[in-house]
């Protein structure tokens, strides 16, 4: 069962709770407020007490107090556009109990057999076509489109305007700026970022950066030391 298509027949009173009351955080709440299945939406965020208002959304407390809000009737959504923090903050929910939704845009266009992983966000205008994978806790931004048998490594963000062609394969924490485009068949690595405009023509390996069309590698990034 896929999370996204059955989430109104959960509960009949619904709370969704947003970590991150930045402007990504108003972009999910107004996504959210459009799908029109949430009774309430308030935001849990750093600024608490001295900020308690985003647009005209509640800021109610700081993002460490969100166990107090987990109940059955109660949805949590990771609002954070950095890959590593929202990857942090998802597994923090997740091995808490929390329940984590998916939310998608009335205006994005995602394929009945497409598969779209908890806690990704999929904008306006997008567009996910059959067989497409998205993993989990992904940003799927607006006017973006990710084509057949595309399979997007968990916790990645397309920026608005990414077009990606059929049978792309990415990994974890991928991140492609505003208006790339990837050709069909390529593999992507880990933690690869692909500057705006740029055009991806033969495969990149993990944890580089690229730019350009077509892309060149001008960096390759060290692996991350992971603090527990």
């Amino acid at each position: 069962m896929q999370q996204w298509r059955n989430l109104k027949a959960v509960n009949s009173k619904k709370r969704l709770v947003i970590i991150g009351a930045g402007g990504h955080g108003k972009v999910v709440a107004d996504c959210a407020e459009s799908m029109g299945i949430f009774d309430q939406t308030i935001f849990l965020d750093g600024s608490f007490p001295e900020r308690k208002l985003i647009v005209d959304w509640q800021i109610v407390d700081v993002a460490e107090n969100f166990f107090s809000y987990i109940n059955q009737g109660t949805f949590f959504f990771v609002a954070i556009g950095n890959n590593d923090a929202r990857r942090i903050w998802l597994e923090k929910l997740n091995k808490a109990g929390a329940q984590i939704t998916t939310l998608i845009h009335p205006n994005a266009v995602v394929s009945a057999r497409a598969v779209v992983s908890k806690g990704t966000l999929i904008l306006a205008g997008a567009v996910v076509n059959i067989l497409a994978y998205i993993g989990k806790g992904c940003i799927i931004n607006t006017a973006t489109t990710v084509d057949h048998d595309c399979k997007i490594g968990d916790f990645s963000h397309l920026a608005p305007g990414t077009h990606f062609a059929g049978t792309i394969t990415t990994g974890q924490k991928v991140f492609f700026g505003v208006g790339c485009s990837v050709i069909p068949n390529l593999n992507i690595g880990d933690e690869v970022i692909v500057g705006a405009g740029s055009t991806v023509i033969e495969d990149l390996p993990d944890r580089v950066t690229a730019v350009g069309s077509p892309a060149k590698i001008i960096k390759r990034h060290a692996v991350k030391t992971e603090v527990t």
